[in-house]
Order: C-alpha cells, then sequence, then structure tokens
C-alpha cells in the first residue's frame, strides 16, 4: 500500500501576508508593495495601520549585499518605489481633503483617526504649513490625516506640494538607507531586527496621547 503524497507546499505570495509586518510584505510583493504601502499609508485614511516607517528602513536592511534572511531587493528600485507611493499619495490625500472639505474626517469614527486629526491641527498651528507638513512625516496617524487636513484648511497648494516633496524624500531616502547603513556594518542584523520592527509598528500606532492643557478638536 502506497504512502499519502506530500501535500505541496504554496508559494510565498500565495501564503497569508500579514499587513503589519514589514518582512512579510516585502517577502510577498518587494518594491511594489513598497509603493502601495505608502500611497495608502500617506494618501487614504483607511491606511493609517500600515507600517510604513518600519517597511522602509527594512527594505534598506534587505538591499544590501550579501546573504539575508529575507528577499534580496535593488536599492534603486526600493528608493524608486518609496519615493513615488509617499509623493504621490501625500498629493492625493491634499486633493480628496480640498474636494471634500472637514466633513471627510468628520465621517471617521476611528478614535486614531480622531486624535490624528486633533494632532495634525496643533502641528499646523504651532509650526506653521511648511515645517508641520515635513515633520508630520515621522509620526505615525498623523502623516495620515496631515494632508487632507492641509487640503480642507485651504493650505496653498504650491506650499503643500514643495513641502510634502521635500519632507516625503528625507522620510523616505533618509530610512532606507539608514537600514541600508546599518544592515552593511553589522552582520545579520536583520536576523535580530526584524521581530523588533514588528512589535514597533504595532507600538507607535496605538492611541495618541493628548499633551496636558491641548485641545482635541471635534469633527463631529
Amino acid at each position: 500500500m502506497g504512502g499519502l503524497a506530500p501535500v505541496p507546499t504554496p508559494p510565498v505570495a500565495a501564503m497569508a501576508v500579514n499587513v503589519l509586518d514589514a518582512s512579510s510584505l516585502l517577502a510577498a510583493f518587494g518594491a511594489l508593495g513598497i509603493a502601495v504601502v505608502l500611497f495608502a499609508e500617506t494618501g487614504l485614511l483607511v491606511g493609517f495601520f500600515l507600517p510604513g516607517d518600519s517597511l522602509l528602513f527594512t527594505a534598506g536592511l534587505l538591499s544590501r549585499s550579501g546573504a539575508h534572511s529575507g528577499p534580496h531587493l535593488d536599492l534603486a528600485q526600493v528608493l524608486a518605489a518609496a519615493v513615488v507611493g509617499a509623493l504621490a499619495g501625500a498629493q492625493c490625500g491634499f486633493v480628496l481633503g480640498r474636494r471634500g472639505g472637514r466633513a471627510l474626517l468628520a465621517r471617521s469614527r476611528n478614535k486614531r483617526l480622531q486624535e490624528g486629526a486633533a494632532r495634525a491641527e496643533e502641528f499646523l498651528d504651532r509650526y506653521g504649513h511648511g515645517r508641520a507638513i515635513v515633520l508630520a512625516r515621522f509620526v505615525p496617524v498623523v502623516r495620515t490625516v496631515l494632508n487632507p487636513l492641509a487640503g480642507a484648511l485651504g493650505v496653498a497648494p504650491r506650499t503643500f506640494a514643495v513641502w510634502q516633496a521635500a519632507g516625503g524624500l528625507v522620510w523616505t531616502v533618509g530610512l532606507v538607507l539608514a537600514g541600508y547603513a546599518l544592515g552593511s556594518v553589522v552582520p545579520d542584523v536583520d536576523r535580530y531586527l526584524f521581530p523588533s520592527c514588528t512589535s514597533s509598528s504595532s507600538t507607535l500606532r496605538r492611541p495618541l496621547m493628548r499633551r496636558p492643557g491641548s485641545s482635541m478638536t471635534s469633527w463631529k
């Protein structure tokens, strides 16, 4: 009597993808996944939970030469995908905000988005349009909400385009090259950092805490 035939293992791309795990996204979709995730995170309110920071840093790690625990990515493709996704996403969010106004944000009942909207408006009031747009790139949830908020508040299109491009370039290129540099000088660092990148991404997306004395804007 013959034994049971072995069950074939499905390819990586066919397996379930954890959208909160940067290494899982990169293994499944490569550089294209970077562009899609960054576009959704910075241009669509539904993408606020996506792991933009850890995705960029991990992509840099996987772009270095030599053996490592994940797929090998081309550095030039990673940089191009990251810049295009981040800049196009932010511009899309701004246009949606100009057309939809504050009502676009008011439709969401998600607590994190509500808190992110209040924090984003605080950024604009405290730092001015240019600096706020750049700084928001480095704050999860805020970088999702500030783009449509800037459009809803009537920030000049030229001002927004210039500063979001500057902030987007610093954010994407800086994090990718930081990951690439660390992976080049520390052997096998990806084996230790991949789990921490995933946990850090989840931690950064916990509800934003209101600063004492700051006002929380109601979007209802």
